[in-house]
């Protein structure tokens, strides 16, 4: 898996565990090579609470994929959600050395090093920091600092926080299924990653994902990440509900929901039945669409308005603030029939279901283009950028190095060799990565 145009997305969800091969094509898109999906059997609520159980998953997920594929797989990128995912806004500044010389990157990297190294609450760990807009000795809003002459630089940020533990047994998990961790991303960030175009993210645009254990939440406004959220229930408690409603077994409900399941209760006439068979022996069940429906309805209510409440807190209904493209509902339970129509009567905003076609070639497989592989996609996308990114760098360097005199080119070249190991090549892929690699290193 050492190709810079191939990249593999771990997605270990509530219901489901998939991971996803994907490359670059010629033409910037990504190709899809093979998906591997397996029963999650031991997480719950986007926490992992069983850990060979979930290894179990994972290996089997994994195995599907390098069968539908044809390839190995090594290095996976993780995705991350769960209740314990909070963030926060944090402002922080660096003073240069030499104000004469123009920001390049290695400045915004100390600049994000330094807020890493922020102190948080007990057992918990920074997960991301993501610059939102830039102050160049005092000149505000500046969207890209690098190139530009300054001795203070700012920020404000984005910060993403989860729990120390969580983020280990999933690092566990991956680790002992014979995989390396390239990465971990916010589910959420890689989610709107796949279904989001650039133009939503600088209307403003709410990403819901709805997956089975979760409800994940993203707001963007002028291209910039505005607002993160993890709530803590997802399609699960609607099957839940519909088990407890209707007296029949999970099997059951989860099919009823998925077949003739409906969020808007006024859809169904009352004399619409469905019958199930009855557990061995006994008689079968007649429940009426109409019913279903209505608790179904109840649920998914609930987890809206929870969101909408989400989005009303980072200052929605305010002018400056607006969401000019609306909501954008993703996940599993994006598939649920008139939810969209639900979510514009109770938000009052447009909203349209996003399927992860946004950045796929378009001979991709119709599968991976459903809304429940959306963090998957996103998962990848993330991978081939990091990747990409790197690449670009190289040559810069060695334009760089050919400036220099003999002395520091073969000085360079020394320092360049010990950087080459794996090892180091991986802190520049993610720095996040390598930390967490010894960190679960010395758990041992």
């Amino acid at each position: 898996m050492e190709n810079d145009n191939i990249a593999v997305g771990l997605d270990i969800g509530t219901t489901k565990i998939v991971a996803m091969i994907g490359k670059k094509n010629e033409y910037g898109k990504v190709e899809i090579l093979g998906i591997g999906k397996s029963k999650s059997l031991g997480v719950h609520r986007g926490v992992v609470n069983n850990i060979t159980q979930t290894i179990q998953s994972i290996q089997q997920a994994v195995q599907d994929a390098e069968t539908s594929s044809g390839m190995k797989i090594e290095d996976v990128i993780v995705g991350i959600a769960g209740q314990h995912i909070r963030s926060l806004q944090h402002s922080d500044y660096i003073t240069r050395n030499n104000s004469d010389e123009v920001i390049d990157e290695d400045d915004i990297d100390r600049l994000c090093n330094q807020v890493h190294k922020l102190v948080m609450l007990p057992g918990e760990e920074i997960i991301h920091v993501l610059p939102q807009d830039f102050k160049v000795d005092g000149q505000a809003e500046i969207k890209e600092p690098i190139g530009m002459y300054g001795g203070r630089l700012e920020a404000n940020f984005h910060v993403v926080v989860g729990q120390v533990s969580s983020i280990r047994n999933i690092g566990r998990c991956v680790k002992s299924s014979g995989l390396e961790l390239s990465g971990i991303t916010l589910e959420p960030l890689a989610s709107a990653n796949a279904v989001l175009s650039q133009e939503e993210k600088e209307a403003g645009v709410a990403l819901i994902d709805i997956g089975g254990g979760t409800t994940d939440l993203a707001i963007f406004k002028d291209g910039i990440i505005r607002h993160t959220a993890v709530i803590p229930f997802g399609g699960n408690v609607i099957t839940e509900d519909i088990k407890e409603g209707c007296s029949i077994i999970e099997k059951q409900a989860e099919l009823l929901k998925i077949k003739f399941g409906s969020a808007w209760p006024g859809e169904n006439k009352d004399n619409e039945i469905v019958s199930i068979p009855g557990l061995r022996g006994r008689e079968p069940k007649e429940i009426t669409l109409k019913n279903l429906s209505k608790i179904i309805h109840a649920r998914v209510v609930e987890i809206i308005e929870q969101v909408y409440l989400e989005i009303k807190n980072y200052g929605h209904e305010e002018q400056k603030k607006k969401l000019i493209a609306g909501i954008v509902l993703t996940g599993g339970g994006a598939q649920l029939q008139h939810i969209k129509q639900l979510t514009e009567y109770i938000t009052g905003m447009d909203t349209r279901i996003g399927y992860p076609n946004e950045h796929l070639a378009g001979d991709s497989d119709a599968e991976a283009t459903s809304p429940m592989y959306a963090t998957a996609v996103g998962l990848v996308l993330n991978r081939l950028q990091v990747k990409a990114r790197f690449t670009q760098a190289k040559p810069f360097k060695e334009m760089e190095a050919s400036k220099m005199t003999k002395e520091e080119a073969m000085k360079q070249e020394a320092e360049e060799e010990i950087e080459e190991t794996p090892k180091e090549r991986k802190r520049f892929f993610d720095k996040w990565a390598e930390k967490f690699k010894e960190f679960l290193d010395n758990a041992e």
